[in-house]
């Protein structure tokens, strides 16, 4: 059976398109919809090898065109680990026919699928009930694995665990469909419950944060599910002595994902060990891990040049010097 993906003529009428694209964003993500990879649910493997060797790209530029999409256009999710990729309005543009046929595939799929946070993110585009309704079965199977292995808690910790096992809470994924707003009251519940009235600007600052740290974390790979990371996470926003502390966390945060290091512990390191220097701004940060680079060393006194290249006059020997004339 042949296999094929459909892009409808109002892509091009898309204002994100039209107006937020470059050409390269353009070609990308119909290289995202269209690609041999594919799969009837919009969730499908695949590497960033695997997408540079296919468009002509560098890994690197395949990455930075990752984390573009990611973070600043908000249209895909990637798991690093699963090496899944979800696109986040599959279901609105593709999803419109249900039958047998069609609902016993995405059904198939949708059991192949290894990061089910992945299910609930296109679930949230899907306007047909019956469609949306399976992948709401497969995000309830997740959220009651999250609570049974929460109530069936394991004292043997982890070295992430090690660092989390003071706090006196665990939060619980509930409901149907969770919005971003309360996902952010659960990881940081002292924003509702202690903001200022007198000063409603700060709390409005302060959720903003906590949603920009929360959406890197989630879509650089550290766990989407990590509830207890996240919360220890979010606390350094107001227990620490950081004159910019969103700034800096995330400045850490990426640094964990240059050396491959998406663990809470990582993280925490690089924040005491900034704070033990009395680095409290990112441009503090910036400026002293320029100087910690190594000076280049000075040109040896010795050169070579090519065979037949003419030697320039200043590296000639006076031959002449001290002779009798």
């Amino acid at each position: 059976m042949a296999k094929y993906r459909m892009v409808r003529t109002e892509f091009w009428k898309n204002p994100v398109v039209m107006e937020e694209m470059s050409p390269e964003d353009k070609y990308f993500y119909l290289y995202l919809l269209t690609n041999p990879q594919t799969t009837q649910i919009g969730i499908y493997k695949i590497t960033k090898k695997q997408m540079a060797f296919d468009l002509g790209y560098s890994i690197e530029s395949v990455q930075a065109l990752m984390e573009r999409f990611t973070l600043h256009h908000k249209l895909i999710r990637y798991n690093p680990e699963t090496r899944e990729l979800a696109i986040k309005n599959w279901g609105k543009e593709n999803l419109h026919k249900g039958g047998k046929p069609i609902m016993d595939c995405i059904s198939s799929e949708l059991k192949e699928v290894e990061d089910l946070s992945l299910i609930e993110y296109v679930a949230e585009s899907i306007h047909k009930q019956e469609i949306n309704s399976l992948y709401e079965s497969f995000c309830k199977q997740d959220r009651l694995f999250v609570e049974k292995a929460e109530e069936e808690y394991d004292p043997i910790l982890t070295e992430e665990d090690e660092l989390n096992e003071t706090s006196p809470c665990h939060f619980t994924i509930r409901g149907q469909k969770e919005k971003q707003k309360q996902k952010e009251k659960a990881f940081y519940p002292s924003i509702e419950n202690n903001s200022d009235t007198k000063n409603p600007s700060q709390s409005i600052q302060k959720t903003e944060e906590v949603k920009e740290i929360i959406e890197f974390w989630d879509s650089n790979g550290f766990g989407f599910s990590n509830v207890n990371a996240k919360e220890q996470l979010l606390s350094w926003l107001e227990d620490s002595c950081f004159l910019q502390p969103k700034a800096v966390i995330i400045k850490a945060m990426n640094i964990a994902c240059a050396n491959n290091k998406r663990r809470l512990n990582y993280i925490i390191g690089i924040l005491k060990n900034w704070e033990n220097e009395s680095l409290l701004t990112v441009e503090e940060i910036d400026s002293y891990q320029e100087n910690q680079k190594p000076e280049h060393k000075s040109r040896p006194l010795t050169q070579s040049f090519p065979a037949g290249r003419a030697i320039p006059a200043e590296f000639k020997l006076d031959l002449t010097a001290g002779e009798e004339s």
